[in-house]
């Protein structure tokens, strides 16, 4: 059990009201118990919103993710990060006290970018999806998987998923939903062309851990390029290259819903909040 001077904390919310009050009582609460707040080098994360705000909580702590654990408080619909509700901050902060620091890991999308310039080059992680797309014409991208070439894509554009995100737009597309046990990543295609001129897979693809997808791309300036939440206007990038990271992100453990359970949450049960 670690002690109060011990525990440092962060906190993100949102902009709603629910939140900035959540927000205003977990910092009392958090004071009383003289648990010390860091925003620079906290252990725990604590995010108040939904998915969105703890998006955006791990792009702002990803330079620390192994040292920082994460802890998702929502304040409106169900979500797949978040596992408390804003009137459980007592019963949160209690929990700190008795933290020992167990922790339920994810895997993570290394994302590397390279532009017609020699010298430039990009690197996010991600823990959703990254999406690329063309805005005024067809997408064109030879599709290599390690070094072997796979196909030569033609349609809206691609993206490529980690598990935790293969519920989210990877879903959408028709993708398959996969257990964040798995070290894997999901490449799934946004409006392909397939004719008898164009041929594409055309169903999404789970690439192994030890395995890489790289996306050569034609000469445009009009490519979009989203790493999770974030827009990333790019006109000069050539080519994408995507693998499981090294780096994975953690979650505090002492609650932390059953995946499946999640799912069923989300997609088949009916919820009863308001």
């Amino acid at each position: 059990m670690l002690t109060p001077d011990k525990v440092k904390v962060s906190i993100i919310a949102n902009d709603s009201m629910k939140s900035q009050k959540a927000q205003i009582r977990l910092k009392q609460l958090l004071a009383d118990k003289e648990i010390k707040i860091d925003e620079k080098e906290p252990d725990i994360v604590i995010s108040i919103g939904g998915d969105g705000t703890l998006l955006s909580a791990f792009h702002r702590y990803s330079h620390l993710l192994s040292k920082v654990r994460f802890l998702g408080i929502h304040t409106g619909h169900l979500g797949f990060y978040t596992d408390w509700r804003d009137y459980e901050l007592e019963e949160l902060v209690a929990s700190l006290l008795a933290d020992e620091g167990e922790s339920v890991s994810y895997p993570l999308l290394d994302v590397y970018i390279e532009h017609k310039e020699a010298e430039k080059s990009q690197h996010f992680l991600a823990l959703n999806e990254c999406t690329i797309r063309r805005v005024n014409k067809t997408m064109v991208a030879d599709v290599f998987i390690k070094e072997d070439f796979f196909e030569r894509f033609r349609g809206d554009g691609l993206s490529v998923a980690t598990p935790t995100g293969s519920t989210a737009y990877n879903k959408s597309m028709g993708g398959a939903i996969i257990h964040p046990r798995i070290n894997a990543l999901q490449l799934t295609e946004i409006a392909s062309l397939n004719n008898r001129v164009y041929r594409t897979l055309g169903s999404p693809l789970v690439i192994a851990s030890n395995e890489w997808i790289s996306m050569k791309l034609d000469e445009a300036d009009d490519y979009l390029l989203s790493v999770d939440q974030l827009s990333i206007p790019q006109s000069s990038v050539k080519e994408l290259t995507f693998s499981v990271a090294n780096e994975r992100i953690k979650f505090t453990s002492y609650r932390h819903t059953h995946f499946w359970r999640r799912v069923k949450d989300a997609f088949i049960e009916e919820s009863t909040e308001e």
